[in-house]
This record gives C-alpha cells, sequence and structure tokens, in this order.
C-alpha cells in the first residue's frame, strides 16, 4: 500500500529544505512508501574527473565543488557505518566523479574494511591511472572494480571521452583482474553511429579474457541536455547487434535487484546439414557458456520497482533516485554536531519520499513530463 508522497518543506534562511517525516510505525531501514528497502548504498568521493565523456560532461568540463564542500574520509567513513549499523546497508559502491582522483582513495577503503571486514566494497573508475593503483587498493580491502569501456579503437575511443587515454586504461583493466579485484566488470555506454558497430567485438575481447561487459543505455544525464530518446540504442538493439555473432540466452541466476539484466553468452554457429536434394545452412546455439554479458536498460526496460539502491554525493546530499531532482542535506547535519540517531533519521526521511520510477509516479525517460536533473552523471555519483 501506497501514501501520498509528502511535500518537501520549504527552503528558509535557516538552511535546505527538509523531507517530510515518515508516519508513525514505519519499519527501521531505508523504506520507502512503495515498499522497497534500500540495501545498496552509491556514494561518491568526488565531482572531479580527467575524462570528458560526451555523454556525461561538455568538452569544457565543469565548476568543481570548492575542497571544503566535498566530505572528508572521516566523514565519508562515519556515513557508511550508519548505513551499514543503522540502516541495513549491504553492499557499497564508491563511485564519482572520477575516484582515482582522490589522493587519500586508499587510506578510505582501508578505514572501511576495517570497521566492516565483510561489507563487499566495489568502486566504478574509468581506468585512468588504476595500472598504478590496483594492488594497493586490492590489498587495502576493495572488493571488485567496473572499468568504463566505450571502444577499443583509439579514434573513437578519443572522440567519446575527448582524452586520448585509450592505452591507459586498459593498463588499468589488466591491473585490476591480476591485483584479484575481479570479477572485472566493463560498462560500455553505445552511442549511435559511433561505437554501437563494436558491440560484438568489444563482447568477444572482453570475453576472451573472462571480463564481464554490460551495455548500458544511454540516460538523459549529460551535462549538455542533449540527450533525446531518438538517437539511443536501446536494449532491443543491442541485442539484435549481438545475435550477429553470438546467442544471448537469460542467466538462470535470479537478478536479486542487480541493474544489470544478465545473458549467458555462446557463439552463434553456422551449421551445413544434407537434405535428399541439396545441402540447407542452419544457425545453431549448441557449445559452450563463454561467459555472461548483462544489458542495463534504464530507459527502455526499466527496473525501477525492484530498485534497491541509495545514492550520497560528494557534498553529502542523499538522493533517492538517480533521476530526482530533490536532494537532501547528511553533511551539514553531521557538521553540525548530529548524532548518530538523528542522522539515521534524515536519511530514513530522505528515502520515504523515494519517487515511483524516473524521478516521477510514473516511469517513462523521455516522456513529455519528464525533467532532466539538473547535474550530470559525474556530479551526482554513478
Amino acid at each position: 500500500m501506497t501514501v501520498q508522497l509528502g511535500m518537501p518543506q520549504p527552503r528558509d534562511d535557516a538552511g535546505p529544505a527538509l523531507p517530510p517525516a515518515r508516519p508513525a510505525g514505519t519499519p527501521a531501514g531505508l523504506l520507502d512508501q512503495y515498499g522497497r528497502r534500500a540495501t545498496d548504498m552509491r556514494l561518491s568521493l568526488t565531482d572531479k574527473c580527467n575524462l570528458r565523456c560526451t555523454y556525461c560532461m561538455p568538452a569544457e568540463g565543469l565548476e568543481w565543488l570548492a575542497k571544503q564542500a566535498v566530505m572528508s574520509a572521516d566523514e565519508i567513513v562515519r556515513i557508511v557505518r550508519i548505513g551499514v549499523d543503522h540502516l541495513g546497508v549491504r553492499e557499497l559502491r564508491l563511485t564519482g566523479g572520477e575516484p582515482l582522483v582522490r589522493a587519500d582513495l586508499v587510506d578510505i577503503i582501508a578505514a572501511l574494511r576495517s570497521n566492516h571486514p565483510e561489507l563487499p566494497i566495489s568502486m566504478t573508475t574509468n581506468g585512468v591511472g588504476l595500472d598504478k593503483k590496483a594492488a594497493a587498493l586490492k590489498a587495502a580491502g576493495l572488493t571488485r572494480i567496473n572499468v568504463s569501456l566505450d571502444s577499443l579503437h583509439e579514434e573513437t575511443f578519443t572522440k567519446l571521452t575527448r582524452r586520448p587515454f585509450l592505452d591507459r586504461v586498459l593498463a588499468g583493466v589488466d591491473a585490476a583482474w591480476a591485483a584479484g579485484l575481479g570479477p572485472v566488470k566493463l560498462n560500455a555506454v553505445l552511442m549511435r553511429g559511433i561505437n554501437d558497430a563494436e558491440s560484438p567485438s568489444l563482447l568477444a575481447w572482453a570475453l576472451d579474457r573472462g571480463y564481464e561487459l554490460r551495455f548500458i543505455e544511454q540516460m538523459p544525464l549529460d551535462a549538455d541536455h542533449g540527450w533525446t530518446r531518438r538517437n539511443m540504442i536501446t536494449a532491443a538493439e543491442i541485442r539484435s547487434l549481438l545475435s550477429v555473432d553470438y546467442v544471448l540466452s537469460p542467466d538462470p541466476r535470479a537478478r536479486d535487484g542487480a541493474p544489470a539484466e544478465r545473458f549467458e553468452v555462446r557463439r552463434r554457429v553456422a551449421e551445413t546439414v544434407g537434405t535428399a536434394g541439396s545441402d540447407a545452412e542452419r544457425l545453431s546455439a549448441e557449445g559452450p557458456v563463454l561467459g555472461t554479458v548483462g544489458i542495463i536498460a534504464s530507459v527502455t526496460e526499466p527496473f525501477c520497482a525492484d530498485c534497491r539502491r541509495t545514492r550520497i554525493t560528494a557534498e553529502g546530499k542523499i538522493m533517492s533516485c538517480l533521476f530526482s531532482r530533490e536532494e537532501f542535506d547528511l553533511l551539514g547535519l553531521l557538521r553540525g554536531g548530529a548524532s548518530d540517531e538523528a542522522l539515521a533519521e534524515r536519511w530514513q526521511d530522505a528515502m520515504w519520499v523515494k519517487p515511483k520510477a524516473h524521478g516521477m509516479d510514473h516511469t517513462g525517460l523521455g516522456a513529455a513530463d519528464f525533467v532532466q536533473p539538473d547535474r550530470s552523471m559525474s556530479a551526482i555519483g554513478g
């Protein structure tokens, strides 16, 4: 059963808007009014990035947050502890911007691991500089890693990222594997007419090396606000592109709230079969499973009904939904001397008013009533 979304309290000179209080008797944890419980925490370490990907940032970059506005290492450790010990967080993903640009990254991970020996801690990165830090990150307690990789061709990579760093990213991927940060997952955003034709070869490369590739539909989170539903490559198109060389079968493992729908991959093999008067060619899906591929279809095949994520931006704002236009301050409350209990209550109140889908009361990225968030993915944290 759902209740009417409460309206945030208006802003005043005393500080930012506050989320409405949850109804009395609401169960503990990061529960929302639609019955979803957030257990997967995405925490952004910085808004800064050393790439300028066309689907995320403008060529000239963005105005970065002031250093004092960004959570310190101690503040990050405390917020994670509250999430895990008080609110039922069971998995942590460190994001950015680009997490590797933080000089204290290894120290942060070591402190988090010390507090939470069993907590899965992953990180999403563009891979630039990962070759120099992968071993230290593993030793500090990082569990696994996701690396953004949209192309294996230098020219295409540079066109998409506006930086000639493909060799550095590939070195980082290999270093992560060598360090034991597996399964190494690769994230690829396909752009029409730019890298979409490369999808089968990118999958072949990942399968050959034992990496898990996930294709992501381009979402309306670009700083230039140039996204259109017409220009994006859909999940159905991705499956069609891959089916030329491969047969995809649903992965028998439960999805369990994961954003990616996984498929087992077998090579599509042409066989010649003799008949009475002629030969006929058929396509066979027989053969071993080569690995898996994931497709994150936030736009055309949304999974909002089973969303289990809560997000904290680099400046300590709670975002209940990636597309929400409301953010609620947690860091200001922390710096004002609030107790763990008060911080947990603020967090719970913010998650209670999580939108049903895509920042609205219904799914519909690209719909007439959808309003793109002001901030891009790099500023929100993936």
